[in-house]
């Protein structure tokens, strides 16, 4: 690869975080206060909220799963990820409103089904929440490491170490409105790096037209349709996990700016994705790597050694700002999380600001230990939020499903789980492989291997069963019961409608719940 030397690498890269901290402690500075530490309800605009939901749905490891996918599977697989990657994000602008109505003083889901389902749901749904971004941390860490490594031969660790720590200062210090502006610029800089990669691919890059064809990569393929079912299962019950996006939700100053604000974020991060994942098939078109070459995941980086040095220089410094922009987000979207699940945000701002220290001990731990495969990281959180997510949106139905109570939501996401080791055991023959099935061992590339299909088909479907048996037991539990003592029967009575959330009371420390809920609906 076209590289600099050891010493302009290290240079370009800690004097892009030294600016990065510089910017995040100047905004921090100039526009952080208590109020919008946690939350900006009802504040932002179609755009910049488009540009943050761009940036909250990319991270470092675009780079590299778009174009292993595409190595693969070739434009047919590509397509499926991608398509199934930016059509979640219109799903805030549908089902955000709805959520905002129901629950105008929350900033999170965990709130609403605070509000739905009762305390004890609601902790259920944020350890799995905070578990989600907890592994999503741990992949964006290794996926900069890996790009970084990759792109100029060093050890990373001492640049993942910085990037940490750069965050963590600025984050406890802005809060939630600092990863808003940042993620802004994050957004913006995404749009330049395709613009620039693609008039570099497209001058250095000599495509043999004679491979394109016998290379099968423009036809569809049996591994292209299973991914359609099981990215879209995926993506769409694991961005509900993101308490991110559920921040940005609640951040748009009316229905119509959200509305406006995910329609472009869909259409961006639809084209910028399949713009990147196309290196997977260029560089077999190109000669340097095979379909399904084991290689495949680094397509990006392989390209890129072709063009001059000072475009790999402009992609490291991209990299570097496009990891700490997402690893922010991910940071103050779990100390949001926590502040609002566990301490109702009564805790003083001071100790909020621990919190973000707090989380990070453990996740540098992991980041160096053993992340060492992204996308089994991100495929583990995939199978957790499509057993639990379904069960829970049951509950936006006041007419169909009002009879659903958090112990039948709780039974059927945890049972799924059960379900999908049960599978795997019977799958493969044996109780080892049944629980590898659980942390999606095998992948989801094998177009022989049914099993994480099965996993995916008995997650989300086999958490909907459970939960109405789960249900109906408790239910005949509870007419019995009621027979033989003489109590009145009223587990099928229809509860009365909540508009809001009454018992949540925000610390002075974060501002009036008033002017929130004035804001936000």
């Amino acid at each position: 690869m076209s590289q600099l030397s050891s010493q302009g690498n290290n240079a370009i890269i800690y004097l892009t975080y030294a600016f990065l901290l510089f910017t995040g402690l100047y905004l921090a500075w100039k526009f952080s206060s208590e109020k919008s530490f946690l939350s900006s309800n009802g504040t932002q605009k179609g755009l910049p909220l488009a540009l943050n939901f761009i940036a909250s749905a990319m991270g470092v490891g675009i780079l590299t799963t778009y174009s292993q996918i595409a190595n693969l599977s070739g434009l047919h697989g590509l397509l499926v990820y991608t398509i199934s990657g930016a059509i979640p994000i219109l799903g805030f602008g549908l089902v955000g409103p709805l959520i905002r109505k129901k629950c105008p003083e929350g900033f999170i889901l965990t709130e609403w089904v605070r509000l739905r389902f009762g305390i004890v749901t609601a902790l259920y749904l944020s350890f799995f929440t905070c578990l989600t971004m907890f592994l999503f941390m741990i992949g964006e860490l290794s996926a900069i490491r890996g790009a970084i490594e990759t792109l100029t031969g060093l050890n990373a660790l001492g640049a993942v170490i910085v990037e940490c720590i750069v965050t963590t200062i600025y984050t406890s210090l802005g809060g939630f409105k600092i990863s808003f502006i940042t993620d802004n610029f994050q957004g913006a800089l995404v749009l330049i790096l395709i613009v620039i990669c693609a008039a570099g691919m497209g001058t250095y890059i000599d495509i043999d037209t004679s491979k394109v064809g016998p290379s099968g990569l423009l036809k569809a393929n049996k591994l292209g349709w299973q991914l359609v079912y099981i990215l879209f299962v995926a993506i769409v019950t694991n961005d509900c996990f993101m308490a991110g996006f559920w921040l940005r939700t609640f951040a748009s100053r009316t229905d119509k700016d959200l509305w406006i604000g995910t329609s472009i974020a869909t259409f961006v991060t639809f084209a910028v994705c399949t713009l990147v994942g196309t290196t997977g098939f260029l560089a077999v078109w190109s000669g340097d790597l095979e379909v399904g070459d084991a290689n495949g995941v680094n397509a990006f980086f392989i390209l890129l050694a072709k063009m001059p040095r000072w475009l790999v220089a402009f992609v490291l410094i991209f990299c570097i700002c496009l990891s700490t922009c997402t690893f922010d987000s991910l940071q103050s979207a779990m100390v949001s999380t926590i502040s609002n699940d566990v301490f109702r945000n009564k805790l003083h701002i001071n100790y909020t600001r621990g919190l973000v220290v707090l989380v990070m001990v453990p996740i540098i731990v992991l980041a160096v230990k053993v992340a060492d495969n992204i996308l089994q990281i991100y495929l583990i959180a995939d199978l957790v939020s499509a057993a639990i997510i379904p069960a829970i949106f049951l509950g936006l139905s006041d007419s169909w499903f009002w009879f659903i109570r958090g112990f039948d939501v709780m039974c059927g996401g945890l049972g799924a789980l059960v379900g999908v080791f049960i599978f795997g055991t019977v799958y493969y023959g044996n109780a080892r492989e049944g629980a590898k099935l659980l942390l999606i061992w095998n992948g989801i590339y094998s177009p022989e291997d049914w099993g994480a299909f099965g996993a995916f088909v008995i997650a989300p479907v086999g958490g909907l069963i459970i939960t109405f048996a789960a249900a109906a037991l408790r239910i005949g539990a509870i007419y019995i019961y009621c027979k033989i003592s003489g109590s009145p029967f009223e587990a099928l009575e229809r509860p009365e409608k909540v508009d809001s959330i009454e018992t949540t009371e925000v610390d002075s420390h974060y501002g009036s719940t008033d002017d929130s809920k004035k804001n936000s609906v």
